[in-house]
C-alpha cells in the first residue's frame, strides 16, 4: 500500500517506507504506566506520514532505514494522519547490507 492511499480509520495496514526523520524519545504516561515513545516521519514515493515508535522499537530504527510495517492502523492527531503499530502488528527493518531482516 502507498502512503497517499491511507485514510483515518484504516486497519491492518501494510507498507514499506523510508525513515526520513526521528525525534528524541520522550516519556509519557499511558494506561500501562510510564513508557518511552519517539516519532518518526516515514515516506515513500507518494507521500509521508508520522509513525509512533514505542520502547524497543525506538533504538531499532534510525534515519535512512527502510522499514516494512504490517498490521498497523491510521488515526488523526492534531489534524494530521498518524500511523500506529499495535502489539499484534510488526515492524521490520530491512537490512540491505546483510541481506536480512530485523523484526521488532
Amino acid at each position: 500500500m502507498n502512503i497517499s492511499e491511507l485514510s483515518v480509520g484504516m486497519k491492518d495496514v501494510s507498507l514499506t517506507a523510508k525513515v526520513s526523520e526521528k525525534s528524541d524519545p520522550r516519556e509519557v504516561q499511558t494506561r500501562f504506566g510510564r513508557r518511552l515513545v519517539a516519532d518518526v516521519m516515514v515516506k515513500d514515493k507518494t507521500g509521508s506520514i508520522k509513525l509512533s515508535l514505542w520502547e524497543k522499537q525506538i533504538d531499532a530504527v534510525k534515519e535512512g532505514d527502510e522499514i516494512e510495517i504490517a498490521g498497523a492502523y491510521i488515526t488523526e492527531w492534531r489534524g494530521s494522519l498518524q500511523l500506529s503499530i499495535p502489539k499484534t502488528g510488526k515492524l521490520t527493518v530491512l537490512d540491505k547490507t546483510k541481506k536480512g531482516l530485523t523484526e521488532f
